[in-house]
């Protein structure tokens, strides 16, 4: 399983409606340290495939759900449980600290 791209349009029911916990990854193109982490996000993906989600939005097609939860700064990573964010990281970093991030707050 690979990360999947969702909108404005889809964030209800791929995310907020998601059984199982979703991790948001909130980018842009034009974001460095968006770029540097996405390999890391689409192996932690497949790895953990059984216990999350791993979607993307980008921020500057979608600006409904962003704007709504108050994003100012990206990578911004949020884990949703039950419909409700939970928890959430700022910034790039390594993969070994993403993941054990994300196990952490699962």
């Amino acid at each position: 399983m690979t990360t999947k791209a969702v909108t404005d349009a889809s964030f209800a029911q791929d995310v907020l409606a998601s059984t199982k916990p979703v991790l948001v990854d909130f980018w842009a193109d034009w974001c460095g340290p968006c770029k540097m982490i996405a390999p890391a996000l689409e192996e932690i993906a497949e790895e953990l495939a059984d216990q999350v989600s791993i979607v993307k939005m980008d921020i500057m097609e979608n600006t409904g759900v962003p704007g709504d939860i108050g994003v100012q700064s990206i990578p911004l990573l949020v884990l949703f449980k039950d419909g409700k964010p939970v928890a959430q990281k700022l910034g790039a970093a390594p993969k070994s600290q993403l993941k054990g991030w994300l196990e952490s707050v699962l």
